[in-house]
């Protein structure tokens, strides 16, 4: 345990201390100087810091109360450390984004907890870094009690901070760090790009020139005051927080107007630097008020933790992943959440209209099995393989979507952030959280038989069309397409004789990343104005007149986004097969429409002659194909819009017991439409429509 002991594992606080600071030579003689401190706050740092309410110092502080000749020369190797050091960049860059690239800053922080940035050694960061190496130092540090840590600062004579505003004081670097950050919100604050976000502040001045004007102010009255603090009654003070204020509104605005803009991850970042930014001067202008005489020890004692947990948290990289991608994982979910409002079946003509939507996509879905059983037998390469596959999948996808048919388990992507904006209102519209899980609830039902009736549709005409078209090409040409691979095709759909639960799951994962894809790309042309600039395309106009230009836009705006979402649905489908075979992985995908397709063309290649073994195993993978498929599509869906809203996921355990509840009371509800006509998507309604009957 370091050079101290040698013998023993693990000193006490008296022995350290003893051993340490027993005469002004103990610790000067010393190579490292950080080696002492370090050891102490090992000794102090608790096993299980998640679990603690309060971090104890007392028998520290009784052994300096006791011990004054310790105590003396502990003080003075405390401040001889921290004399001088700059800790500027701390205040100004700790845990804020350094950079608007997503991928550059991820990167940086990951490699950073491997191998941490080690500043020079005049600076505090330094000092941090060695002592407080461990990522939930922070935690511990603030479950100090007040009262031992204001013990500590008299026991150990710490001067103000307020006592001089001298460069390299401790004020000097505080007045620094603010100066530093007003100086590149208000620069950042003025770029093209986040202006343009908040047309609303077009006709007035900009609130962070006149920000950072009155803060400097304040920071040469400091300087230049013999108290080198300001009153809380200070006109500067309030002028100060009241700009802040409005820049923080301004700020405000711009992420509340991506959802009529639309944003990019790059605007994104900026707008969260200067939120970032702002908030970090939120805490450290109080830090500049003196009210009483005990406000000074207060101020010094709240700076020091401050600097530990900034530095502390400075490569935190999920926090820093979680802020950069909730506001557009909210914008992609808003669409998502609008486009799946039209897969949730209501009445019972709506209900038979999915039905009959559904036969449209499996006929689409019979057709590309056939095709595909074609495109097998074409010698090529993996990569031609894949090529052929994914333009099958996406030419057919794209088909399918224009004509306005269903997919069985597209929609799980799409309706599960209408669930969760079902969710939302009624966290806002309603009183009791019960009736808020209750309206969950039924709106779930109505999600659960529209996919189940979209389910039926599928298989029920993929299956017929497949057999139809294989036998026609047998007939017409005497081939039967399917007469080596009928076996492959049945025991593919067998959850126990292959790895169709594994395959189904993979499948799954694409239909959730094909809805994202689509959210992603309707924000993207919201933000970059697409619609609009093809509607005022002066050369569009002038070829095809104001009107078709104007058709031609509007009719991007509705179908470009989905188009592209199924192109790439189709290449995620079409590739991993052909992805797996050169990595030497058995990667697949299983889709319960295409299974049912496979198994008419299975049995029509082994000419009927299967086992019954066989064919149940093929009949009930395909059940079991599309319930992964739901499920897998639906959670991954579910989890990015509770994420993107803020619900705790924790939630989910009220709203799967009034799942279960609702079913227990009306199940024929989660398979058949039940309710009377509801006008509107809302929570209130569906309550007032329960209330009802």
């Amino acid at each position: 345990m370091r050079l101290f002991f040698k013998t023993k594992s693990k000193p006490t606080f008296s022995e350290l201390l003893t051993s340490c600071f027993d005469d002004s030579q103990s610790w000067r003689n010393r190579e490292d100087d950080l080696e002492a401190l370090v050891t102490l706050v090992e000794l102090i740092r608790p096993s299980k810091i998640k679990k603690l309410q309060t971090v104890d110092l007392q028998e520290i502080i009784s052994f300096l109360k006791e011990n004054d000749s310790c105590r003396t020369q502990f003080s003075i190797y405390i401040k001889e450390i921290l004399r001088g050091k700059k800790f500027s960049k701390i205040l100004s860059d700790a845990a804020i984004l350094q950079d608007v690239d997503f991928i550059f800053e991820v990167k940086k922080r990951i490699f950073s907890k491997f191998l941490p940035y080690q500043p020079q050694k005049n600076t505090l960061e330094y000092v941090l870094n060695q002592v407080f190496y461990n990522r939930d130092d922070a935690l511990w540090i603030n479950r100090i009690q007040s009262n031992q840590l204001g013990e500590l600062y008299t026991l150990l004579e710490f001067k103000s901070i307020y006592e001089t505003a001298a460069a390299n004081t401790n004020l000097s670097e505080l007045l620094i760090a603010m100066s530093l950050l007003t100086q590149r919100i208000s620069g950042r604050a003025m770029e093209t790009d986040v202006l343009k976000m908040v047309p609303e502040f077009d006709d007035f001045e900009s609130p962070f020139g006149a920000f950072e004007k009155e803060l400097l102010q304040i920071g040469d009255k400091i300087r230049n005051s013999d108290l080198h603090y300001i009153k809380p009654d200070n006109l500067s003070y309030a002028q100060v927080l009241v700009l802040h204020k409005q820049c923080e509104a301004f700020v405000d605005k711009a992420f509340h107007n991506s959802s009529k803009y639309g944003i990019s991850l790059r605007v994104n970042q900026n707008l969260l630097k200067i939120r970032q930014q702002l908030d970090r001067l939120k805490h450290l202008i109080p830090l500049l008020i003196v009210d009483k005489q005990q406000d000074i020890k207060a101020n010094g004692i709240a700076l020091a933790l401050q600097l530990i947990r900034y530095n502390c948290y400075k490569n935190n990289v999920r926090k820093f992943i979680g802020e950069s991608t909730q506001l557009i994982s909210y914008e992609i979910t808003q669409h998502t959440a609008k486009t799946g409002e039209h897969y949730i079946t209501e009445t019972r003509s709506e209900y038979f209209k999915m039905f009959r939507t559904a036969m449209g996509g499996g006929f689409i879905v019979g057709i590309m099995c056939i095709i595909k059983v074609l495109l097998s037998k074409v010698d090529a390469s993996f990569f031609g393989h894949a090529f052929l596959y994914s333009m099958n999948y996406a030419f057919g996808f794209i088909v399918i979507y224009l004509l306005g048919f269903t997919l069985a388990t597209k929609q799980p992507a799409m309706t599960a952030a209408a669930l969760i904006k079902a969710l939302e209102e009624g966290e806002i519209k309603q009183g009791k959280d019960s009736e808020k899980y209750q309206a969950f609830a039924i709106l779930f039902a109505r999600v659960f038989r529209s996919q189940f009736i979209a389910f039926v549709g599928n298989v029920i005409m993929a299956f017929p069309i497949s057999l139809l078209g294989i036998w026609l090409i047998d007939y017409t040409l005497d081939y039967n397409i399917a007469a080596t691979k009928w076996k492959n095709l049945l025991v593919d759909l067998s959850p126990i004789h292959s790895l169709a639960i594994l395959h189904s799951a993979i499948a799954g994962v694409f239909l959730f990343l094909s809805g994202i894809i689509s959210g992603s790309v309707a924000n993207r042309d919201k933000h970059n104005q697409v619609y609009f600039r093809i509607a005022e395309h002066p050369g569009l106009k002038r070829s095809f007149g104001k009107l078709r230009t104007l058709k031609l836009a509007k009719l991007y705006e509705k179908r470009w986004a989905g188009i592209i979402s199924n192109f790439w649905f189709g290449i995620f489908m079409g590739s991993i097969g052909s992805i797996g075979l050169f990595l030497g992985l058995n990667l697949d995908i299983r889709h319960i429409t295409f299974a049912s397709g496979n198994l008419a063309l299975g049995l029509y290649g082994a000419n009927y002659a299967i086992s019954n073994s066989m064919l149940f195993w093929g009949i009930f993978g395909i059940g079991i194909i599309g319930l992964v498929n739901f499920m897998v599509s639906f959670s991954l869906s579910l989890g990015l819009a509770f994420r993107s809203r803020a619900i705790s996921v924790f939630e989910l355990k009220f709203v799967t017991a009034s799942i279960w509840k609702h079913f227990k009371a009306r199940p024929i509800s989660f398979f058949f439409p039940t309710e009377k006509k509801i006008k509107s998507v809302t929570v209130e309604n569906y309550l007032n429509t329960e209330k009802k009957e």
